[in-house]
């Protein structure tokens, strides 16, 4: 729910220009970017807005609900002279909202116990703590060997028709920290998705029992376009108000940026602003790092908020400007393959080209266990020498192969069919650990060349 505005208000009716989501107004005076704006058409129907720019005496303004039905000569103006404030409450927690804050569920409207600026308020940076707790995700290839760390922003790279939200479910279903009885409360942002993917999370949530847990804010393909674009914001001022005034552990789940990216460019195009990489707006990287840049943990403060933002790449392009952007913010990312979804290989990570920027600081001795780091270096270089003879095999055929080639070729699909491709299962870490054990255990130990020999001793044991 939008604050209601103050009543120092004013009052325009100097429209020169509708464009897409996007009405130009003359002449104003005393406009400030980002505040809210109320456009009432001749129906007498009220809609909100938010001033994108101010040059001079024109304001630009995005109107949330499209301007279907508006004109130039009966529209009316008010600007409230605040900014977008969003009512935040622990009743949020088990109700489903639209993109603005507002009940879609048939409950009660939430009572507000505070409005919180839904762009968030700057970190001081000396304020922040790194992130260094284990979050054990269930799904091996993630806790093995790109481990997820309470506080980080990790994104999953997908491409259309591979099941990321389905990850994405599993992984805010299953999530915890080792040694505690904490559980996360879920922030799940839907933006543009479709009314099928919509069904698929509520469902989900509700069978893991999660849904009590969970704050949803659904933005469908069918809702407006700029909605998308306050969608993010609503829900990472809810997770900020649930983290840190009420000391609660957030996972935040977004899907899907793409969109978002989407709705940033055809707001930027009714701008008629000069166009970046593929038609994208040149503040991009800007935009999105204001999203992404609101996870983290603060010295003094409890609570966390990680961020599991779901991208579907077009064309399956990892070059592509928002997956490139994304990578150059966020702190490594899972990369989903679509040749093992082929294969009928879930969850279908790809764990070459994954990464886990904030993966060490979260593993070891007293976090998860001293030989973590040691398993997953070898089974990464293991599985990268079964991968290259793959491609070998296609030029010179299996039968060239020595007999270590071999093994090499068998690992990685052992590799893929039983550490990767463990279904919906929900694996502690110690099993996850001990699975690679017994893949690396089909090679002499003069082989395990980077872990170190107390490991091998230790954990090693045939």
């Amino acid at each position: 729910m939008i604050q209601p505005p103050s009543l120092l208000t004013k009052h325009y009716r100097t429209l020169s220009y509708i464009s897409g989501p996007l009405i130009f107004v003359e002449r104003v005076q005393d406009v400030g970017y980002g505040e809210i704006v109320e456009i009432a058409g001749a129906d007498g129907v009220t809609r909100p807005g938010q001033v994108l720019e101010v040059n001079g005496e024109r304001a630009v303004v995005q109107v949330f609900t499209g301007t279907r039905g508006l004109d130039v000569d009966t529209t009316r103006v008010r600007f409230t002279g605040e900014v977008a404030r969003l009512g935040v409450s622990t009743e949020m927690l088990g109700r489903t909202l639209n993109g603005a804050g507002e009940p879609l569920d048939g409950g009660p409207a939430i009572v507000p116990e505070a409005f919180r600026d839904v762009n968030g308020e700057p970190i001081n940076p000396w304020a922040r703590d790194h992130p260094s707790e284990f979050i054990q995700t269930g799904i091996s290839a993630i806790d093995g060997l790109n481990t997820l760390v309470r506080g980080q922003k990790l994104p999953i790279f997908s491409g259309y028709g591979l099941p990321a939200n389905e990850i994405a479910a599993q992984v805010a279903a299953q999530a915890k920290v080792l040694g505690t009885g904490e559980r996360f409360a879920v922030v799940f942002a839907a933006l543009g998705i479709t009314h099928r993917e919509a069904s698929f999370f509520i469902q989900r949530f509700e069978a893991s029992g999660a849904l009590d847990r969970t704050v949803l804010f659904l933005n469908l393909a069918d809702d407006p376009t700029v909605e998308r674009l306050l969608t993010p914001r609503a829900a990472l001022t809810t997770a900020e108000y649930l983290a840190f005034t009420h000391d609660l552990h957030v996972l935040v789940i977004i899907s899907d940026m793409t969109n978002y990216a989407e709705a940033l460019r055809e707001v930027a195009t009714a701008r008629e602003e000069v166009p970046g990489r593929r038609g994208y707006p040149g503040y991009m990287y800007t935009d999105l790092a204001t999203i992404y840049e609101r996870a983290g943990r603060i010295k003094g403060k409890q609570g966390s908020i990680t961020q599991l933002v779901i991208l579907n790449m077009p064309d399956d392009d990892i070059t592509h400007p928002i997956p490139d952007l994304t990578g150059y913010i966020t702190e490594g990312q899972i990369v989903l393959s679509r040749d093992l979804h082929r294969r009928g290989v879930y969850p279908p990570i790809d764990a070459l080209p994954c990464l886990s920027r904030l993966m060490n600081a979260g593993i070891g001795a007293g976090k998860t266990r001293e030989d973590h780091r040691g398993v997953a270096d070898q089974l990464y270089s293991f599985y990268a020498q079964g991968r290259d003879l793959r491609r070998l095999v296609a030029i010179i055929g299996e039968a060239a192969l020595s007999a270590e080639d071999r093994r090499y070729l068998t690992f990685a699909d052992r590799f893929e069919q039983e550490y990767i491709g463990q279904g919906n299962t929900n694996r502690e870490i110690a099993e996850t650990l001990a699975l690679g054990w017994k893949l690396l255990g089909e090679f002499p130990v003069t082989e395990l060349k980077r872990i170190k020999r107390e490991h091998i001793e230790r954990y090693g044991k045939r």
